[in-house]
């Protein structure tokens, strides 16, 4: 099984993935793209720019294309594109609309993981929080309006990982 966590940022989505990983005996993780790419030498400027995230888009979309079964990637494609769209809403994405369906049609299980009501990240701790907020915005309504399947999560940890691994056992 493929699952992939999205979400905003400072939500819980990599607490969330190292705990499925426990709980998942044989899977493995596939860690932010942003994290892969800056290891690898990519280095990023320190305000995101939208280039920025069509790069990890690119790099998200060929990890999911590419990897085999029981992984569990830390923010998919469908997350950095609403990055994407909020920097740039001029930007015409179309082309990684439709890419981003066609990835998201391999993964077997989404998994979004919003800002909690309340949030749990105080606003002045936050980076970036307008960012933040106008990203769980446009995903909730991308979810909705494109009805794309995908669980929500909240709560603890523990009871994110129990809707998680409940859902998979059905």
């Amino acid at each position: 099984m493929r699952i992939a966590l999205f979400g905003t940022h400072k939500v819980g989505k990599t607490t969330l993935a190292e705990e499925l990983l426990e709980k998942l005996p044989g899977y493995t993780l596939e860690v932010e793209p942003y994290y892969q790419l800056e290891s690898s030498g990519h280095e990023f400027l320190e305000e995101p720019t939208a280039e920025d995230f069509v790069e990890q888009f690119n790099y998200s979309a060929q990890l999911i294309s590419q990897s085999g079964d029981n992984v569990i990637f830390d923010r998919c494609v469908l997350d950095i594109l609403a990055y994407l769209h909020i920097l740039d809403p001029k930007k015409n994405i179309q082309f990684l609309f439709e890419k981003t369906f066609a990835v998201l049609a391999e993964i077997d299980l989404l998994v979004f993981v919003p800002i909690e009501e309340p949030d749990l990240i105080p606003y002045h701790k936050s980076d970036l929080p307008k960012l933040r907020s106008k990203v769980n915005d446009l995903l909730r309504d991308w979810i909705d309006d494109f009805g794309i399947q995908a669980i929500e999560v909240n709560g603890p940890l523990s009871s994110r990982n129990n809707q998680i691994l409940a859902k998979i056992k059905s």
